[in-house]
């Protein structure tokens, strides 16, 4: 309805309440003038509706109070019984969400470990907040931005290479309140696993069976343990194959013949014969190596290429990111700067097809 329709509509409304007013319906009359108010406040209505007010407890007759509910009221005013109820969760989970979400600046701020931190650090920290952030035990709003951003600063910064990579981004200017905080933080870069996927990796697929808010805890040794010690025994197998694959894998996986990066290990230094790729072996790969060196380069020359690959599209879509929001701000300086961005591995790449 337009502002015209309404004033329309509340003069009409002012007039009805006139009307009963003067037919010493006190109450028809006040709730008339409410309405005119609602739909177009004017001085008229107000005045009428003091006068209305002041006559009200002695010439109108009072509302009288509700009458008690009946049973029949009461059940059909009751919620229905399959609407899920609300979920709770604590003060301590929503600050843990906020942090995260609003706070933190790059992946080590996320997950609370320098810069320097070993790998060990890094999943040390990952699982505790993981057993902290999930959402199938913090209910708290954000929880699955949280629990996601964690499992990408946990697998980023546990991978060597795209470690290298994310800290060569630098640091990012503050965040404004009018872009997803997670353009920062990330800086392009985002785990190929999802968080329940990586979470999964650690923990298992059951940690939170049936989606409920299930914690490991130790049971106290006073406590009795009411499964036998088959069901016991049934359960732990799993986890003592996978203790005994893990043991047994070094039996039979040979460590790879090359590395694309020097290291104490691998010190000799090497270059395929196609695409010039350098590569490192063994000192003792000259005499130790049986098989076939052509096929031994190809294989180095795709592996080279494939990760010249992954690289330049992260580069791609960092640079893609940066002008994207300096043109969503109308910052010229800063888009320039977006688009002067080098794709080193993207360059490589090219001179490597041409």
């Amino acid at each position: 309805m337009t502002i015209e329709g309404n004033k329309d509509e509340a003069d009409r409304c002012i007039e009805i309440a006139q009307n009963a007013f003067s037919a010493g319906n006190v109450e028809k009359a006040e709730r008339f003038l409410l309405k005119a108010e609602r739909l177009y406040p004017t001085t008229r209505a107000k005045e009428l509706l003091t006068r209305v007010r002041a006559t009200a407890p002695s010439g109108a007759p009072k509302r009288s109070p509700p009458s008690t509910p009946s049973a029949e009221e009461i059940r059909r005013r009751k919620p229905p019984s399959h609407q899920a109820p609300q979920r709770e969760y604590t003060q301590d989970q929503l600050d843990a969400v906020r942090r995260i979400n609003t706070k933190c600046k790059d992946y080590y701020e996320i997950l609370g470990v320098s810069k320097e931190a070993p790998d060990s650090d890094i999943k040390k920290a990952y699982k505790k907040l993981a057993l902290q952030l999930h959402p199938d035990k913090n209910h708290a709003p954000g929880a699955a931005e949280a629990f996601k951003a964690i499992g990408n600063a946990a697998a980023i910064l546990t991978d060597p290479e795209k470690r290298k990579q994310y800290d060569l981004r630098g640091e990012e200017p503050a965040h404004s309140p009018h872009t997803h905080h997670q353009t920062y933080y990330a800086r392009g870069f985002e785990s190929d696993l999802t968080a329940e996927e990586l979470f999964n990796m650690f923990f298992g697929a059951t940690a939170f069976p049936g989606g409920g808010p299930t914690v490991y805890s130790r049971r106290r040794a006073r406590d009795p343990e009411p499964r036998d010690s088959h069901t016991g025994l049934v359960q732990l197998l799993p986890v003592l194959v996978l203790v005994l694959l893990s043991m047994m894998s070094g039996f039979f996986i040979s460590e790879p013949v090359f590395s694309l990066t020097p290291s104490s290990k691998y010190p000799v230094p090497r270059e395929t014969v196609n695409l010039k790729v350098p590569y490192y072996v063994k000192e003792n790969f000259h005499t130790d190596y049986q098989g076939s060196l052509r096929r031994l380069e190809m294989a180095i020359e795709e592996e080279y290429i494939v990760g010249l690959r992954h690289a330049c599209q992260r580069e791609r879509n960092y640079r893609d990111s940066m002008a994207w929001k300096a043109r969503n701000f109308g910052d010229t300086k800063q888009y320039a700067e977006a688009q002067r961005l080098r794709t080193p591995s993207c360059e490589k790449l090219h001179n490597l097809q041409h």
